[in-house]
C-alpha cells in the first residue's frame, strides 16, 4: 500500500514542518521492527531518520533479554537514542525522561532528520507527545512529607496514598519512599491524582503522527507466553545474576521489572523456574492489557494490524498523508 502522491522527502524534516512520528502498542506487537522498516523506507527516499526509545526498562544498561532490546547489529545502522543510559541502581522517572526525550527529538529535527518515538510505556510516550506538564514542588510541604517518611516509614505512606490515589499507589508500590512522597505532594498541591490519566483534551507538544500496532488478544496471548519462555531459554536468569553485581536489587525500578524480579527470585531460590516463568507470563499478559487500554485513548492514532504483510508500506502511507493532517499543538482537540 503506497501513496499515490508521496510527500516530498524534504517536507518531513524541514524546519517548516518538524513532524514527530510515534509508534505505540502493547508489548509483543512488533513496534521495534516496524520502526526500523519505516525508517529504512524514509531513508531510501533521502530522508534521514532516527529512533528514540520510549520503553522505560530499555533505558537500563544490561537489561537486554527481558526487554527485547535491539542489539547494535539489529539496529540496521539507524541511530537510536535513550537506550542503555541508566545504571540499574538509578530510578527512571517520567519527568527526567520527558526532558531527555524532548531534547533528543529537538536535536534530531535540528539535523534535518525525522524522529520516530517507539515504545510501549504509555506514560513515557504521553509525556513526549502531549503537552504534559508536571506539577512543581513546595519546599515546606516536601520537607514535612519527607519527615513523616522518616518517622512512619514507607508502609504507612503507601497506605495513605492508597486512600487518595490507588492507581498511583499500585504503580509505585510500598517500598519506594521518595516516589510515595512525591505522589502525596502532588495530591496535596493539586487536589488531583498523581498522573492517573491523560487530560480529557490532550494538547500536542509538536506536530505528530501516531501509528499504533494491534494484535487480537487470542493471537497475542500465546505469542507473549512464548516470548517469556524464550527469555528463559536465552539466558535471562544468567543476565539477572550478572546484574546482582551491578546492584540491581538496590534499584527500586529495575529490580521490579517484569521478568527480572522473577529471574532474581529463581537466582535466590525463592521461585522455581516453572513458577518464575508462569508468574512472568501472567504479569506480561496483564501489562499488555493495560497498554491496550492506555493507547486506546489516543484519539488520532492510525491503527495497523501487526501481522499485516504490508504494514510498513501502510505506515509510510499514513506518514505521507499525515504530514498534511498531523495533530498540531494549535489544532489538537
Amino acid at each position: 500500500m503506497s501513496p499515490e502522491s508521496p510527500v516530498p522527502p524534504e517536507t518531513l524534516g524541514s524546519a517548516a514542518s518538524p513532524i514527530l512520528i510515534a509508534i505505540v502498542g502493547s508489548t509483543g506487537t512488533g513496534k521495534s521492527e516496524l520502526s526500523l522498516d519505516l525508517a529504512e523506507r524514509l531513508i531510501e527516499r533521502g530522508q534521514p531518520t532516527e529512533i528514540v526509545n520510549a520503553d522505560a526498562m530499555q533505558l537500563y544498561r544490561g537489561m537486554d533479554i527481558g526487554t527485547a532490546k535491539l542489539t547494535l547489529a539489529e539496529r540496521r545502522g539507524i541511530p537510536h537514542h535513550l537506550l542503555d543510559v541508566l545504571e540499574v541502581t538509578a530510578e527512571a522517572t517520567v519527568s527526567n525522561y520527558q526532558t531527555d526525550a524532548r531534547a533528543a527529538v529537538a536535536e534530531i529535527i535540528a539535523r534535518g532528520a525525522v524522529p520516530i518515538l517507539v515504545g510501549g510505556s504509555g506514560l513515557y510516550v504521553s509525556s513526549v507527545v502531549f503537552d504534559f506538564r508536571f506539577p512543581g514542588t513546595e519546599p515546606e510541604l516536601r520537607a514535612r512529607l519527607e519527615a513523616e517518611l522518616i518517622d512512619v516509614g514507607p508502609g504507612l505512606m503507601y497506605t495513605r496514598l492508597q486512600a487518595v490515589d490507588p492507581q498511583a499507589a499500585q504503580r509505585i508500590g510500598p517500598r519506594n519512599g521518595r516516589r510515595l512522597v512525591r505522589a502525596l505532594e502532588i495530591v496535596e498541591l493539586t487536589g488531583a491524582p498523581h498522573l492517573a490519566a491523560l487530560p480529557d483534551e490532550p494538547v500536542y507538544w509538536r506536530p505528530s503522527i501516531l501509528l499504533g500496532l494491534r494484535t487480537p488478544r487470542e493471537e497475542l496471548t500465546p505469542r507473549l507466553d512464548a516470548r517469556v519462555e524464550r527469555m528463559w531459554t536465552t539466558g535471562i536468569v544468567d543476565e539477572a545474576r550478572c546484574l546482582l553485581a551491578d546492584g540491581i536489587e538496590d534499584g527500586v525500578t529495575a529490580s521490579r521489572a517484569i521478568g527480572y524480579a522473577q529471574a532474581l527470585g529463581q537466582v535466590h531460590g525463592t521461585l522455581s523456574q516453572a513458577d518464575a516463568i508462569e508468574t512472568t507470563q501472567q504479569l506480561t499478559r496483564r501489562y499488555a492489557r493495560r497498554q491496550v487500554s492506555w493507547f486506546k485513548r489516543y484519539a488520532h492514532t492510525h491503527w495497523i494490524e501487526s501481522d499485516a504483510a504490508d504494514r510498513a508500506d501502510d505506515a509510510l502511507a499514513h506518514v505521507d498523508r499525515g504530514v498534511l493532517t498531523a495533530q498540531h499543538p494549535a489544532t489538537a482537540p
